[in-house]
């Protein structure tokens, strides 16, 4: 098993969110989030290609193993960004606050008239170290989002527990809507596996 770096804590002071990718069995992937009084257990769905090694760029399909840093928390009732982003934006933070996420969650991804691909919120990733990423503020069929490497959630759950994403972690939008009430922004997300990385 490829086991990250981890590094020290997490803002919350209570340990890291981890994530155990089952190739084998991807329907026994699953998630902890120690803050919980009794911790908070999750299935996950993963990326269609496989998983990726630590330190590799993310590219479609492919969820990549590693150490994580939370740099936005974004649903319909919270918007929390790295001020750093926000700079790279361009737009205000009242602005994306307001707009973001309503926008990602507009886009159809498939072209098959649904959206809500992202259920009810979106935990955005950076890499720790960090490394070079193709994460942005760009447009897709003329709506503005940020693209990066998440947890989320999704707009049909029979896709959790299955390798069937482009490469983020999807999650139940219950389970998810609890954690995002939970975490904050710099706290540590430890992605693994039980089989070895494929790129």
């Amino acid at each position: 098993m490829q086991q990250p770096n981890t590094t020290k804590g997490s803002s919350r002071g209570e340990g890291p969110i981890k994530i155990e990718l089952n190739q084998l069995t991807p329907n026994e992937s699953k998630g902890t989030a120690p803050n919980e009084s009794k911790g908070m257990v999750f299935e996950v769905g993963y990326g269609k290609n496989g998983v990726g090694c630590i330190g590799s760029t993310f590219e479609e399909g492919v969820t990549p193993l590693g150490t994580f840093k939370v740099n936005a928390i974004m649903s319909k009732e919270r918007f929390e960004m790295d001020e750093s982003l926000i700079q790279q934006s361009g737009k205000t933070k009242s602005y994306l606050s307001e707009n973001l996420f309503n926008n990602m969650n507009s886009i159809d991804f498939k072209g098959d008239g649904e959206t809500g691909e992202y259920g009810s919120g979106y935990i955005s990733l950076a890499p720790v170290p960090s490394t070079p990423q193709p994460f942005s503020f760009n447009e897709y069929d003329g709506i503005y989002r940020w693209y990066s490497f998440a947890i989320h959630g999704t707009n049909d759950e029979t896709r959790i527990g299955k390798r069937v994403t482009g490469g983020c972690i999807n999650m139940k939008n219950k389970q998810l809507t609890k954690l995002i009430k939970s975490i904050n922004l710099g706290d540590e997300v430890i992605v693994t596996s039980n089989q070895p990385c494929n790129r």
